[in-house]
């Protein structure tokens, strides 16, 4: 497993292509997981990115896409706001989307994750049915490029997920696990979602939080290994399934966020067999 431990680029708040090599190399990981947004919409600040990566000896283990108009200020705002979900964006993020599968080829990027938005829990409503065909839509010019779409967990419970999952007629849509998120959103147990969602589990995420004690509110993401995720019972866990899929450590608050990642890293060495 930790031949397998990479980064977040999104998490280490660089602002071109040389900040975020430095960066990484202080994390002391040799992959990451690169935000693929930024490369698109802001060119000239990641263009030397490949070459960089390179003379570092860094790989990209995936790729992570950002949809418009998000907003994450509350757990309402995100439910109206969040991934493919809003009609007035949905033109706009298809047209992103493939962009991002150009970049990902170009790059050979294997894996995108992205956060979907809510997903309803009754099939037969249209809100259902309309997310359901947007993410068909894109997987089928993913899948046209040899790519996999990875959704991320949290926003539902994971026997939704599943469920959802496993009525969409193509086979290149799997789960990029967050723990944390399943914490964060309040939506059951980090661990027993491993065993619901086995076989979909395509990558990892680790991030940690403490659930929230006020219903309808945020829980807190805090620094891996401070938080309410077993990470013993996690990383045995997933043994258990078989998971073959890669690690990548993400911190998305806090004014220390590369000395938050490191001890995280450490952490998660000390677990990993």
């Amino acid at each position: 497993m930790k031949n397998r431990l990479a980064v977040c680029s999104w998490s280490l708040q660089a602002t071109n292509a040389k900040e975020l090599v430095e960066r990484i190399q202080q994390v002391g990981v040799k992959y990451v997981q690169l935000a693929l947004s930024p490369v698109i919409n802001n060119p000239e600040a990641w263009k030397d990115l490949d070459v960089l990566f390179k003379n570092a000896g860094i790989s990209v283990i995936s790729g992570m896409a950002e949809t418009i108009g998000e907003d994450y200020s509350t757990l309402e705002s995100i439910r109206l706001t969040g991934g493919i979900v809003p009609d007035a964006h949905w033109e706009g993020n298809w047209k992103h989307f493939q962009k991002i599968a150009d970049l990902a080829v170009s790059m050979n990027i294997k894996l995108i994750t992205f956060h979907a938005g809510f997903i309803p829990h009754e099939p037969e409503k249209d809100e259902y049915k309309k997310l359901r065909d947007r993410i068909v839509k894109i997987a089928e010019i993913f899948r046209e490029k040899g790519l996999i779409l990875g959704l991320e967990t949290g926003q539902e419970r994971a026997e939704h997920l599943k469920c959802f999952l496993e009525s969409l007629p193509v086979t290149n849509v799997r789960v990029n696990y967050d723990p944390a998120n399943i914490l964060l959103y309040n939506n059951g147990d980090p661990i027993g979602v491993i065993d619901i969602l086995a076989k979909h589990i395509e990558q990892c995420h680790l991030k940690d939080a403490t659930r929230t004690k006020v219903p309808g509110t945020w829980g807190a993401e805090v620094a891996v290994g401070t938080g309410e995720v077993n990470w013993p019972q996690f990383f045995e866990h997933l043994n258990k399934i078989g998971f073959k899929g890669d690690f990548s450590l993400e911190r998305e608050a806090g004014n220390q966020r590369i000395a938050d990642l490191l001890a995280g890293r450490q952490m998660a060495e000390k677990l990993m067999q």
